[in-house]
């Protein structure tokens, strides 16, 4: 049977729109799927692990790596930075893995030039209600901090017709399966089909046999 050749997929929406969520239950779901750890210089939220959540590194040493060219994305997010290396989703999908991560609007967009196989979705929230409600619990940011997620979510809205599918997050559950469809469907793609041509030159030859028995 053909095998598919790994892809990455990137979940995008603004904050507080759970694709990190989503992100973390299908790698819990799906052996398929791996995680392809970015980098970023802000600091770690509460329960969040180096190497685990993200690499969390200086702003000097994040720039250093952004000169040699090692990020395939890379973009300043609401006063920090955040960037995906190019190793990391090469060793996730050198391993048969599709590489699964939530990047920001900016991010995907780069990222998409360096990996043009790769899969967007749009995550969006329900309501705006429904967005302020989710940031409002985190309670972890000044109120100017809010306020430009906020004002970065209004542009990030405007993104949605660069993605190829749109989940809206509504009901957790509902979104993680629509997701996961998502990656189904994709894995089933011609092109992305390894030694596709073989097997259908042997089905066809099985074929020819059976005719040449019945016919004999």
């Amino acid at each position: 049977m053909a095998r598919v050749t790994p892809f990455p997929i990137i979940l995008s929406a603004p904050s507080g729109g759970g694709k990190t969520t989503i992100a973390r239950r299908l790698l819990a779901e799906r052996a398929d799927l791996g995680y392809s750890t970015s980098c970023t210089t802000r600091a770690p939220r509460e329960g969040e692990l180096d190497g685990r959540d993200y690499h969390f590194i200086s702003h000097a040493e994040f720039e250093a790596r952004r000169a040699a060219g090692e990020f395939a994305e890379w973009a300043p997010v609401h006063g920090n930075l955040y960037g995906t290396l190019r190793s990391e989703v090469q060793r996730v999908l050198d391993g048969g893995r599709h590489v699964m991560m939530a990047i920001d609007v900016q991010g995907a967009r780069k990222f998409a030039r360096a990996f043009p196989q790769a899969v967007l979705v749009f995550v969006l929230p329900p309501s705006g209600q429904a967005l302020l409600e989710r940031l409002a619990r985190r309670s972890t940011e000044a109120p100017e901090a809010l306020a430009l997620r906020l004002r970065n979510a209004l542009d990030e809205l405007n993104a949605v017709a660069d993605y190829h599918y749109v989940v809206v997050n509504e009901e957790l559950d509902r979104a993680v399966a629509q997701v996961s469809a998502i990656i189904d469907a994709e894995s089933a793609r011609r092109d992305r089909l390894r030694a596709l041509d073989a097997q259908i030159a042997a089905l066809v030859r099985q074929l020819e046999d059976g005719i040449e028995q019945v016919t004999a």
